[in-house]
C-alpha cells in the first residue's frame, strides 16, 4: 500500500504524520475516525503507487446494483453474501470485479464503507458517506433504497439533457457536411461551366465560388484548425479559470441557460436533500453537493454557503447573496430551515425543478424546430441560388 504524509488539527493541536491506505480517499477517512482534520496531504516520495481498480459505471447498471443490494439486505441476507451473489449476476464486468474485492474487505474485517472507498472511481463520496451514514444507523436497507432512487432520477434528469441537445447538433453536424461536399464536390462543376462561358458573375456566385476554391485549397488546414481550437478549449475548460469562465458564460446563453440553471437546482437539492435525509451531517453534506454540482459557479455558490454556515449563518442567506438559485427556491429552502423540515423541502424543490427541466426541454425543442428549417433554408438555399443566379441571367438574356 502507498504512504501518505499528512498535516491536520486535532483536539491536541496541529497532528503531523505519516499513514498507509489504499488510495487518498482512504487515508482521509481513516485520519477522519482518529479525529483529526486533515489540512494537507500527499503520497511520500518513493512509496508504491496505488493501482487504479475500476472505473466509471453506467448509471442504469448502478441504480440496478443498489436497488437489488437493498432488497436483498432487507431481506435479512448476510452482508457478504448480499456482495458475493451481486458479484456473481451484475451484467457490468467492472462492477463485478469490483464488488468481489469489496466483499473481500468486508470478509477480512472492514467495514462496508471502508471497502467501497477503496474503488472511488466506482463509488463516490455521495455513496459512500450515504453506506456509512446507513451501516451506524442500522439502515443500511433504506439508505441504499433511497440511493437507487436519487440515481434513477438523476439519470433521467441527465437524459432529458441529452435529448434537447442531440437535435440541434445531429441538424448541425449534417448541415455542415452537406455545405462542405456541396463546396467541394458541386459547386466546382459549376464554377467550370460559369468559366466556359466568359460571362461576368453576380457577386453572390462569386462569393461562394471562392469559398469553394478555399474549402478546396485548404481543406485539411481548416480540419487542424477546427481540432486544434476543440483540443484547445477542452485544455482551457479543465482549468480552474478556463471551467468558471465557461460555465458563466453557458448560464447567460437565452433559452440554453435557463435550462441550465434549472438542471443545476435540480440537482443540488435532489443531492443535499438525499444526504440530509439519509443523516448526513449539512456541511459534510454540501461538500459533496458541491463536488457534483456540474456546474463551477453552481460549486462556488455552494461552496459559499458550506462557508456561511460554519459561520453560524443559515443555508438561505448564502445562497440568496450568490444571485445563482431562484427566489422560490431560497424561500422553501428558508422555510423548510425553520420547520426542521428542510429535506422534506429539498426532496419537493427537486421534484418541482425534474417538471421544470420536462418543460424547458419541450420548449427548446419547439424553438429549435423553426430556426433549424430556417437554418438549412439559408445556408444550403443561398448556394444553391448563388449557383442558379448566372444561368437565370443567360436565360433572361436569350429572351
Amino acid at each position: 500500500m502507498p504512504v501518505f504524509t499528512y498535516q491536520g488539527r486535532s483536539a491536541g493541536g496541529i497532528q503531523n504524520g505519516e499513514i498507509e491506505a489504499a488510495d487518498r480517499t482512504s487515508a482521509v477517512g481513516e485520519l477522519r475516525k482518529r479525529a483529526i482534520l486533515v489540512t494537507k496531504i500527499a503520497e511520500k516520495a518513493g512509496g508504491k503507487t496505488p493501482m487504479k481498480i475500476g472505473s466509471k459505471v453506467k448509471d442504469k447498471e448502478m441504480a440496478i446494483f443498489t436497488r437489488q443490494f437493498s432488497t436483498m439486505i432487507d431481506s435479512g441476507l448476510p452482508l457478504v453474501q448480499c456482495l458475493n451473489v451481486l458479484a456473481e449476476q451484475s451484467e457490468s464486468k467492472n462492477l463485478r470485479g469490483v464488488t468481489a474485492q469489496v466483499a473481500h474487505s468486508v470478509e477480512s474485517g472492514s467495514t462496508l464503507a471502508e471497502g467501497l472507498r477503496k474503488h472511488p472511481r466506482t463509488f463516490d463520496d455521495l455513496f459512500t458517506n450515504l453506506v456509512e451514514v446507513g451501516e451506524a444507523g442500522g439502515i443500511l436497507d433504506i439508505v441504499l433504497q433511497r440511493l437507487a432512487v436519487y440515481i434513477e432520477k438523476a439519470a433521467a434528469l441527465k437524459r432529458k439533457v441529452k435529448s434537447a441537445m442531440v437535435y440541434p447538433l445531429s441538424i448541425v453536424g449534417v448541415a455542415f457536411l452537406v455545405v462542405v461536399f456541396m463546396l467541394t464536390f458541386v459547386i466546382p462543376t459549376f464554377a467550370t461551366m460559369f468559366k466556359d462561358m466568359g460571362a461576368e458573375l453576380p457577386l453572390p456566385t462569386k462569393v461562394v465560388v471562392w469559398l469553394s476554391d478555399f474549402v478546396r485549397g485548404y481543406i485539411l488546414v481548416i480540419i487542424a484548425a477546427m481540432v486544434g481550437v476543440f483540443f484547445a478549449l477542452r485544455s482551457y475548460r479543465r482549468t480552474e479559470n478556463g471551467r468558471s469562465t465557461i460555465d458563466a458564460l453557458l448560464l447567460k446563453v437565452p433559452v440554453m441557460g435557463t435550462l441550465i440553471r434549472k438542471v443545476a437546482v435540480a440537482r443540488f437539492t435532489r443531492t443535499l436533500g438525499t444526504l440530509v435525509q439519509s443523516g448526513v451531517p449539512i456541511l459534510e453534506g454540501l461538500r459533496i453537493t458541491a463536488r457534483t454540482a456540474g456546474n463551477k459557479v453552481v460549486e462556488k455558490a455552494v461552496l459559499q454557503c458550506r462557508a456561511a454556515v460554519i459561520e453560524g449563518k443559515t443555508l438561505a442567506d448564502p445562497l440568496r447573496s450568490s444571485g445563482v438559485f431562484p427566489p422560490m427556491v431560497i424561500q422553501m429552502i428558508s422555510v423548510g430551515e425553520q420547520t426542521g423540515a428542510l429535506d422534506a423541502m429539498l426532496a419537493k424543490i427537486a421534484d418541482f425543478y425534474d417538471d421544470e427541466v420536462d418543460t424547458a426541454v419541450t420548449t427548446l425543442t419547439s424553438l429549435l424546430e423553426p430556426i433549424m428549417i430556417v437554418f438549412l433554408g439559408v445556408i444550403i438555399g443561398g448556394l444553391v441560388v448563388a449557383m442558379y443566379l448566372p444561368i437565370f441571367r443567360l436565360v433572361t438574356l436569350v429572351k
